[in-house]
């Protein structure tokens, strides 16, 4: 029996039920840098349960939030893990993902601690909606480049959730926001500090282990090989991303009018363009 059965938990889809017997390996074999995309979400979404884990003792006072963290997302976060990982080992099989894994989660789990959390949990959940908002485009994006099928059908489901997600801990935020009643100049430094550092660090000690599992002899050029790594993701980002649904849904905690909102996505969605993975 799964973590979910036992808790009871109705997930929207299950890995089980995707035919990686269909998977078409010549499709993506040789696409090098969908390969390090795919590894490097696999390894983040597999170490859910660490995340978790601070979150819940963070929101020990929040008994809705700690049992939908449980209860739902952790089990989707970890089943993105545990279909990512299977896609990976059917599509690069001479990849060794538990090794490489392992030496990521040494190395990730002493980076996720508390004291990365913002000092109110209104303020919390206004930055778990950024952390949101970043993996659904994100497989919005690879969902569009990808011409796998089962890689699509698989990112689809995966995008849905991460939607579904950002959802609830916006409702959650607004929950919070109405005793705590920060000023949109303190939420908007929140999102703008969560977005530079969802665009950084954890990407890269994902990338670096999984760069050195796949080029052992090359392991030493990690820094330079992520920062030609991120040059092709920005070509990618700029024929698929979606610039727009990006935008409105990082504006969304500030509760703009729909004037100056509209503006802002049009600003905003101008500056991910420009700013790119970076």
């Amino acid at each position: 029996m799964t973590a979910a059965a036992e808790l009871g938990c109705a997930l929207p889809w299950r890995v089980e039920a995707l035919d990686f017997s269909a998977l078409d390996a010549a499709r993506v074999r040789d696409d090098e840098t969908l390969f390090f995309l795919l590894a490097s979400a696999s390894f983040i979404e597999t170490g859910a349960d660490v995340y978790t884990r601070n979150l819940l003792d963070y929101y020990r006072d929040d008994a809705e939030t700690a049992a939908w963290l449980t209860g739902q997302w952790e089990q989707e976060e970890l089943q993105h893990g545990r279909a990512l990982r299977a896609y990976v080992e059917r599509a690069w099989p001479d990849f060794d993902w538990a090794a490489a894994f392992a030496r990521f989660f040494e190395q990730y789990g002493a980076t996720c601690t508390s004291a990365q959390f913002e000092p109110t949990p209104a303020l919390e959940l206004a930055a778990r909606c950024v952390v949101e908002t970043g993996t659904a485009t994100f497989y919005r994006m690879l969902m569009d480049y990808a011409r796998e099928p089962v890689l699509r059908q698989l990112l689809d489901h995966i995008r849905g959730d991460e939607v579904r997600h950002f959802k609830y801990f916006y409702r959650s935020f607004r929950r919070h926001q109405q005793s705590a009643r920060h000023g949109r100049l303190r939420v908007a430094g929140v999102l703008w500090h969560r977005l530079r550092e969802a665009m950084n660090e954890d990407g890269y000690i994902a990338f670096r282990h999984a760069y050195a599992q796949r080029h052992p002899e090359r392991a030493n050029d990690d820094m330079d090989a992520y920062a030609r790594f991120k040059q092709r993701i920005n070509a990618i980002a700029r024929a698929h991303y979606p610039y727009t649904m990006g935008a409105e849904m990082l504006l969304t905690p500030l509760a703009l009018p729909p004037m100056l909102r509209r503006q802002g996505v049009r600003a905003v969605g101008g500056m991910f363009r420009l700013a790119g993975f970076n």
